[in-house]
């Protein structure tokens, strides 16, 4: 999803009046019975969402409400409500796992009905911020209802139909207002700006997204994406100049940013290593703070889209990948898969004898190696690349460790390479390991049968089964049908 500003509205104008959601249009009833939700699976939502799509042209609803119906879909309910649905939904995710089990995972206990599940699943953490709680947002240029190819914002449509709209995203629950702001002042500058929008790739043009990232300090960062197409380097140069005055001197110095980022992409996404973030005003990083641990954020970097929630997650992986704080951490060792900016092993750095961390992304490693300096942690070390390289060859090491060997992984959407589960599930050392995903239903469920699965030749699954023996849903994402899940396995 990406994020507009209306197209009538300028950067000088008046804060628009609050758009309330209305409780008379429901989008899911709250009269459905908790077990009509627990069965409301990935297929009832796929319909909901076709249903969506076909009625956006043709109901009754503002552009607004069908934004919010997209981007923040349980909009409508009490919080308390979101935390049902998500409490239901999780249950029948994992009941999809509990019964895939072989029995000798079970304890002997006879395979579950369908709708149980043999190892506990608390309830769902709520979010400390339950509004206004993103400290990053992706805002997109194209269409907008009025036709304006310069509208900055959410889309609405899709593109094989042809009918994608940029829509007015002020009004959403999740949006902070320094976000949507930046985007009403990017959407002024490229509109007053002598080139055009680049839409489609083939079809030429230059400016493109822009991502603000802000902390709880409120320090705000802007990231500018442009599509340089054939202008020379010094035709670019000019565009940025004009980018930087509007943003630090003219009317966009109301955001006030902190950092001003420029990347020229021919991609759609592309890392720094394949084209470098360039950094044309103010200063190279934020710095966010979670459980008392300080962190460098990077223009690219990966950290938890909301901040306060974050720190309810991360306490609760620390918990479960090293058990009770006053126990003896000596042979303790952590491998943290997917590391990010290492904040999972720096803050569990202080329970365990040393800490491994893997992560794809260059800038990462180094913002994580930044950040164990930072906060005085000597125990940690960070390995650049892909864990499924990366992970065999660390794994010889391990081997001869002394002590216990915990794993945790938190990859993307997409779950772990089978490469990298093999590895896990092959390590005779690893007695403990911790996943977190944000999408159990999708790839990551593919990766839970396979570390609990019965030894399998083929797949060259030849180590002991993990079994899951805990599950604890936490609400990152307040008003959408996502949460992070983090589920402890052991053997």
């Amino acid at each position: 999803m990406f994020l507009t500003a209306k197209c009538c509205r300028s950067v000088m104008a008046v804060r628009p009046n609050i758009f309330y959601p209305r409780r008379s249009s429901v989008l899911f009833s709250t009269s459905v019975s908790p077990a009509d939700e627990g069965r409301a699976g990935s297929g009832s939502q796929k319909r909901r969402r076709r249903r969506q799509k076909k009625a956006a042209w043709t109901d009754d609803l503002s552009w607004e409400e069908r934004l919010a119906d997209a981007v923040t879909p349980l909009w409508r309910l009490s919080y308390e409500e979101q935390l049902e649905l998500k409490q239901n939904n999780h249950r029948r995710i994992l009941s999809e796992l509990s019964g895939s089990l072989s029995p000798d995972l079970r304890s002997g206990l006879p395979a579950p009905a369908s709708d149980k599940i043999n190892f506990p699943v608390l309830p769902v953490l709520p979010s400390p911020v339950r509004d206004g709680y993103r400290n990053k947002s992706t805002f997109s240029v194209n269409r907008g209802v009025d036709g304006n190819p310069k509208t900055v914002g959410f889309y609405l449509g899709t593109a094989s139909r042809g009918n994608i709209v940029c829509v007015n995203g002020d009004h959403l629950l999740n949006m902070p207002e320094k976000h949507t702001l930046i985007a009403r002042c990017y959407q002024d500058f490229i509109r007053q700006s002598s080139l055009e929008p680049c839409l489609l790739f083939h079809t030429g043009g230059h400016w493109r997204e822009v991502t603000v990232r802000t902390n709880a300090q409120g320090h705000t960062m802007a990231i500018v994406y442009f599509h340089p197409q054939m202008m020379t380097a010094e035709e670019v140069a000019v565009h940025k100049a004009e980018l930087v005055e509007y943003f630090s001197r003219g009317p966009g110095s109301a955001c006030q940013l902190d950092s001003l980022f420029f990347q020229e992409s021919t991609m759609t996404r592309c890392t720094h290593e394949e084209s470098p973030y360039q950094l044309l005003h103010g200063q190279p990083y934020l710095y966010e703070e979670v459980l008392d641990f300080k962190f460098r954020i990077s223009a690219d970097a990966f950290f938890q889209v909301n901040q306060a929630a974050a720190q309810v997650l991360y306490n609760t992986v620390r918990d479960l990948c090293v058990p009770g704080a006053a126990q003896s951490k000596t042979g303790r060792t952590l491998l943290d898969v997917c590391c990010g900016t290492g904040a999972i092993g720096i803050i569990s750095s202080p329970r365990v004898d040393r800490v491994i961390g893997v992560e794809i992304i260059e800038q990462a490693v180094r913002d994580a190696a930044h950040n164990a300096a930072l906060n005085n942690v000597e125990n940690c070390e960070f390995h650049p690349g892909k864990a499924e390289v990366v992970l065999p060859a660390l794994m010889s090491q391990l081997n001869s460790a002394p002590g216990a060997l915990t794993a945790v992984v938190n990859p993307s959407r997409a779950g772990l390479h089978p490469k990298v589960v093999r590895a896990l599930r092959n390590q005779a050392a690893i007695r403990r390991l911790v996943y977190v995903s944000c999408k159990p239903d999708g790839e990551a469920m593919r990766n839970f049968k396979e570390l609990c699965c019965a030894p399998n030749k083929e797949k060259k699954l030849t180590g002991d089964a993990f079994s899951p023996t805990l599950a604890v849903p936490v609400d990152m994402f307040p008003h959408t049908l996502h949460c992070e899940l983090v589920l402890l396995f052991e053997r």
